[in-house]
Formats: C-alpha cells, structure tokens, sequence
C-alpha cells in the first residue's frame, strides 16, 4: 500500500501563487498551509481541504495522491 502524498506545491508553483496569498485568500492559518505546501501533515484537516479545492477549482484527488513505495531497495 502506498503513502498519501499532497500536490499542493506542484499546483501552487504551477499557478504563480504563494503559500501566503492563498492563506491569506481562503482565511485559514499560514503554518497549516505551508505544511500541506511541504507535504508535511500526518493528517489532512477537512476544512482545510474543502477551502483549498474551491479556492483552486480541483478535486481531492487533484490535491492529494497515493504514491505507491518503492519495493526495489
């Protein structure tokens, strides 16, 4: 089973948008945006999740993946 992964960097970079402005647009605390940003969360506030998916037009499935592990090593 693979582990969740958040695409919040990649769509973020990919739109010219910074971790501050979209805090500061969806009005939720930076530190809890920057953590999903760096993919550092144990686990994924649903409201956090909901304003961000509205706030960029995507789906959860956009915002968050499930990458497979590497068993090569």
């Amino acid at each position: 089973m693979g582990n969740v992964h958040s695409q919040l960097k990649e769509i973020l970079d990919k739109r010219g948008l910074s971790i501050r402005q979209v805090a500061r647009d969806i009005d939720y605390r930076f530190e809890s945006v920057r953590q999903l940003y760096n993919d550092e969360n144990k686990a994924y506030p649903r409201d956090l999740l909901h304003r961000l998916c509205v706030y960029l037009n995507v789906t959860p499935g956009d915002l968050l993946q499930i990458k497979e592990k590497d068993h090569s090593e």
